[in-house]
């Protein structure tokens, strides 16, 4: 008999929820991350009584009520309402695009004036099929949006020109007619209070955790330690490279303390043009709405993120292009043929999803593990 029914390789959202709901089952389970600290990409850092989103800034929101009901069961959310703000050329535009965008950039002041000159906009290109973003975007929201707020940022983040990206990246880009700078629709929306360490802690509560630990390095070791095999790192990485790399965007955080009580009056700016190397910059306290000590503290703490590329950095984002979604679906045949190994989370997957798709994801295969193994 293995010591473990489950060892659970990544400690971050996905592999968090399932071991939670495996120690609700009784299940013996151990969390390794190779990280030295548990979270993953919702890590927390506290600096001078600030809560810092290391790996960048993470706003859960959802409208699942099972997702949103053990969120809470475990930690208090505050009412955090993201409201992003774009800087073009010194200039500052709302985000999403909705009327208080369209008024500041062409002085319209009601829905029917927006879209009329939204549909003036598009007009040459309504009729068009989208084979790259930048055909995509000017459908949507025609040249004037593009060019300021959408065409630099967006090759900054990729590395590529928008000429050379897939369409569907922007396919669902929120266009509103609305004055609601709420950048989310979900039902529920806020960031944990005390931050994320406190959700995954409280997930992880009495379960065994091991950092520093790094699975495919002795992958026969851990292997032998458990029953079921649950991992959530790149599936690329897990086979090898064996058919080649996956390829991601990765990120640059440059962290610094201001000794100012508030820095930029926002929780994140994105800047949108080439001449300005990073893509946003957050200020981390004006996410702990509930913290007065914080928010009033006469420090804060910025970060400015720069895009990266290069199968050397951190994996964030998949680059879902046509070549990598075939290599991907060649890795899935090889996963899809194991009978001890459950592959989840952004990494293992190769998907970019929220963070309530992913928990609710570890919920699914979970249940679906146990129903398997009780047959």
């Amino acid at each position: 008999m293995k010591p473990y029914d489950y060892l659970i390789v990544g400690s971050g959202l996905f592999g968090s929820t399932f071991a939670y709901l495996a120690k609700q089952r009784g299940k013996r389970c151990l969390v390794i991350d190779r990280r030295p600290h548990l979270g993953g990409n919702v890590y927390c850092k506290e600096m001078e009584g600030i809560c810092v989103h290391w790996y960048g800034p993470h706003i859960f929101h959802t409208s699942n009520q099972d997702v949103w009901n053990l969120v809470t069961s475990i930690v208090n959310m505050n009412r955090f309402t993201l409201s992003t703000i774009a800087n073009a050329k010194g200039k500052l535009f709302n985000l999403p695009f909705n009327m208080n965008t369209f008024y500041q950039i062409w002085g319209v002041t009601t829905p029917e004036e927006a879209k009329h000159k939204l549909e003036t906009e598009c007009a040459e290109y309504r009729n068009i099929e989208p084979h790259n973003l930048e055909e995509q975007a000017l459908k949507l929201v025609g040249r004037d949006i593009y060019e300021l707020l959408i065409k630099e940022y967006t090759e900054k983040q990729w590395g590529r020109k928008c000429t050379e990206l897939p369409a569907f990246i922007i396919k669902r880009l929120p266009v509103r007619l609305t004055y609601n700078n709420n950048y989310f629709k979900d039902l529920y929306q806020g960031i944990p209070e005390g931050g994320y360490d406190r959700l995954v802690n409280g997930l992880l509560k009495d379960i065994e955790c091991r950092t520093g630990c790094d699975y495919l390095e002795n992958k026969s070791f851990w292997d032998s330690q458990a029953s079921t095999i649950v991992y959530t790192g790149p599936i690329d990485e897990f086979y090898d490279y064996r058919m080649g790399h996956l390829e991601y965007r990765s990120l640059h955080f440059e962290h610094e303390l201001l000794h100012t009580g508030n820095y930029q009056g926002n929780a994140i700016i994105n800047y949108t043009t080439h001449d300005v190397p990073y893509t946003r910059i957050v200020e981390h306290k004006h996410f702990d709405i509930n913290n007065f000590t914080s928010l009033n503290s006469p420090l804060t703490v910025i970060t400015r993120e720069y895009p990266l590329l290069g199968n050397d950095c951190e994996p964030f984002y998949p680059i879902n292009d046509i070549r990598n979604s075939q290599l991907y679906e060649r890795y899935l045949t090889l996963a899809n043929q194991e009978t001890n190994i459950i592959f989840g989370g952004r990494l293992a997957t190769y998907s970019y999803v929220n963070m309530d798709e992913v928990i609710a994801s570890a919920m699914a295969k979970f249940y679906l593990s146990e129903k398997i193994n009780n047959k």
